[in-house]
């Protein structure tokens, strides 16, 4: 045990104390971002891949009373109504084919049922980054042929600017209070060439990302991490050996001058501390430095300057 008992130094403790915690990280945190990222983006991509060969249904069928369910999200459907005139709501930061955008959000009145928010397409900014002036939507009764999608959440307040409430994520609640509706939870996006519709906001593509593959270098990376240390701890401990085994060879053929090795002297089997060498120690070194080489070392002395 004697021989590992540098490992106990703070500065290998510190070293095993960030190791381990990197790897509680990629088992605990990193990781299982990653792969619940793919998780939810294989999940969605089902969810697309299957409402573009349904057939619309209904709005009745899948809305309930706590508004849409999270797997009818982009489900086709068809909605009568009216929209709420004068309520429009812009949605900020939004990016449209790597084109910075606003989406607009106009309430929608259920023919018989409750008020949804209808995604009705995008405007692009004009002089940097000013909100555009866009068309209104429609009065009197319409069809929407829409896509169900589900709330986003909440992160900063609504704000007014050049005359146009405008937001950051497209909430019911924040949406509905800001513009006086009671909005059910989720929101219709609106499919191309429907009453009020704007730019087309196409859907996501379906490939999986490359969240998997992150997720599982997250996971060797965490088992990579103690195997290094161990690694280096089992290098410093085959260095040690070979210095001791270097000084012992080197004291072997020195007589013993000064008396036998005192209570405080190591042994050639102990852990060496750095100290200053003894004056037995320096003539053991001069001794095995001034030894000629044989045939078998000349290249590694004149490597290593031992003949310069």
């Amino acid at each position: 045990m004697d021989k590992l008992a540098f490992l106990l130094r703070p500065k290998w403790l510190v070293l095993a104390a960030v190791v381990l915690a990197f790897a509680f990280l990629c088992f605990s945190v990193l990781a299982p971002w990653q792969l619940g990222k793919n998780t939810s983006t294989s999940e969605r991509n089902d969810l697309i891949t299957r409402s573009v060969d349904a057939d619309p249904v209904p709005i009745s069928d899948v809305l309930t009373a706590d508004g849409f369910p999270a797997e009818d999200e982009w489900r086709r459907v068809i909605a009568p109504g009216s929209y709420v005139a004068d309520s429009d709501v812009l949605v900020r930061l939004r990016s449209i084919r790597d084109q910075p955008a606003y989406e607009v959000i106009t309430p929608f009145v259920i023919d018989g049922g409750p008020t949804v928010l209808v995604n009705r397409g995008y405007v692009l900014p004009v002089e940097g980054t000013r909100a555009p002036e866009f068309e209104a939507a429609p009065t009197g009764d319409v069809t929407l042929n829409a896509r169900v999608r589900q709330a986003e959440g909440t992160s900063r307040e609504p704000v007014e600017d050049d005359g146009r409430l405008q937001v950051y994520n497209i909430n019911p609640e924040q949406i509905g209070a800001a513009v006086g509706v009671d909005a059910i939870d989720g929101y219709l996006q609106l499919d191309d060439g429907q009453p009020g519709g704007l730019g087309l906001i196409e859907l996501p593509q379906t490939d999986a990302g490359p969240y998997l593959s992150y997720g599982l270098q997250w996971l060797a990376f965490g088992i990579m991490a103690p195997l290094g240390l161990a690694y280096f701890a089992r290098a410093e401990i085959r260095e040690r050996r070979n210095a001791r085994a270097q000084l012992a060879d080197a004291m072997s053929g020195e007589p013993d001058t000064e008396g036998e090795a005192g209570p405080d002297q190591a042994g050639p089997d102990e852990e060496e501390e750095f100290t200053l060498p003894t004056r037995r120690e320096k003539r053991a070194r001069a001794r095995a430095a001034s030894r000629p080489t044989t045939p078998s070392n000349p290249r590694l002395a004149d490597r290593y300057g031992k003949n310069r």
